[in-house]
């Protein structure tokens, strides 16, 4: 509703039409969408790049309806949907793509050229990226369905695991996508910046990927202990030298890669500092060696009215490209391109070598309490809230409050 506030209100039901509304492009209100479907929404997560918004520190208007994570029910398809049926359970990329343009052909559905008149790429309930409704909501309207949909293949396999398989969305793609970026294989020592969900699913996947040494540094100790909880070394940015601190536990100060998973609201290393928007990634260049890939899965924006100086709020940072030059380094940044890896990823997760529920600590909470899970969250908890709009994922308005109440928020990074 305005930064600090967020509330749940009563929508109009969402049809195969763009409305206007929040947000909504002008160009694009009044689109139609006979390629669409409606799903009814039975898990949609608060995602920290929702929590900029929330913040103040994008350019969102206010009553943007917010959520770009959504998995749901086909409950009805547009004139010209295929291949999607109702009753299909799906994950929905936060990427909306055509499938059509140029980008997409070539994979990079996170620049899709024909969804957004302002800018290559879009997202639901997003700022600046075209005005597509965000999903935490009970129904939500998903155009291109037969492109864009992830289908799975058995509905109560799916419901048994439907925890992990709601992080398919963004943040386990996201986590993904910065590792396979990073470079990281069979061996690989890595350096993961940033505890929350993305880098924690980062710290998943570098496993996955097969690496030998992942190591995730925060300021929160809670969100540390729990990148611990499933294997992870950890340096805590706050007790001084980062090198010093990975080569106590590699031998050496350098990793073979890194991935940035907190982006612009990044703080110096210490527990009071400032903010420091460019700290990750001039850390981050360095303790990785030479020859070495950076993948920054971490949002980056070009509009940030709270920022500290009048260069960051246009997105203008100060990096020390000279020394990722001078180390020949490679970046890697933008959106994930989620359909590339999502059905690999699912697999994973359906046939049991994957646990990211468990590693992101995934709380279920009703949709009615979404304002309780972005404070605690916004806290510093170190917690995925998914929020439950039909009580399909057995939370309750009490259940759901007594968790939150239980859990001791510390200074968010």
């Amino acid at each position: 509703m305005e930064p600090g506030r967020v509330e749940v209100v009563d929508l109009n039901f969402p049809g195969l039409v763009l409305q206007d509304g929040p947000g909504v492009n002008p160009a694009n209100v009044g689109r139609q969408c006979p390629h669409g479907v409606i799903l009814k929404v039975v898990s949609t997560n608060i995602c920290g790049s929702d929590q900029h918004m929330v913040r103040g520190r994008t350019t969102a208007p206010p009553g943007l309806v917010l959520g770009h994570e959504i998995t749901g029910e086909v409950i009805e398809t547009g004139r010209d949907v295929e291949f999607v049926k109702a009753g299909d359970l799906v994950s929905v990329p936060f990427n909306i793509a055509c499938g059509r343009c140029r980008s997409c052909k070539e994979r990079k559905t996170g620049i899709c050229l024909n969804v957004n008149p302002d800018r290559p790429g879009s997202a639901y309930g997003y700022v600046d990226m075209g005005g597509w409704v965000g999903g935490q909501a009970e129904y939500v309207m998903v155009p291109y369905a037969d492109w864009n949909l992830l289908r799975f293949p058995d509905r109560d396999q799916a419901m048994a695991k439907i925890l992990d398989l709601t992080m398919l969305s963004d943040i386990f793609p996201t986590g993904f996508h910065g590792c396979v970026t990073a470079g990281v294989g069979p061996g690989s020592t890595v350096y993961i910046a940033g505890a929350g969900p993305v880098g924690l699913a980062a710290a998943v996947s570098a496993f996955l990927l097969g690496a030998a040494v992942v190591i995730v540094g925060d300021l929160n100790t809670e969100r540390l202990a729990q990148a611990a909880s499933f294997g992870c070394a950890t340096v805590d940015v706050s007790l001084g030298d980062i090198g010093s601190q990975i080569a106590e536990i590699l031998g050496e100060p350098e990793v073979d890669c890194a991935v940035d998973a907190v982006g612009f609201e990044a703080r110096g290393h210490a527990p009071d500092a400032a903010e420091a928007p460019a700290a990750v990634l001039n850390t981050v260049m360095e303790i990785t060696r030479a020859g070495g890939s950076i993948g920054i899965p971490g949002l980056y924006v070009t509009g940030d009215p709270g920022a500290a100086d009048d260069a960051a709020k246009v997105g203008s940072l100060s990096i020390r490209i000279g020394l990722g030059w001078a180390r020949s380094h490679a970046f890697f940044t933008g959106q994930c391109p989620v359909m590339k890896y999502h059905r690999q990823l699912m697999m994973a997760i359906l046939h049991d070598r994957v646990q990211i529920a468990k590693a992101v600590n995934a709380v279920p909470i009703p949709l009615g309490q979404a304002s309780d899970g972005y404070r605690t969250f916004d806290a510093g908890a170190a917690r995925k809230y998914v929020l439950d709009p039909h009580g399909l994922l057995g939370t309750t308005e009490r259940s759901g409050r007594d968790d939150m109440a239980a859990s001791r928020p510390v200074t968010r990074t």
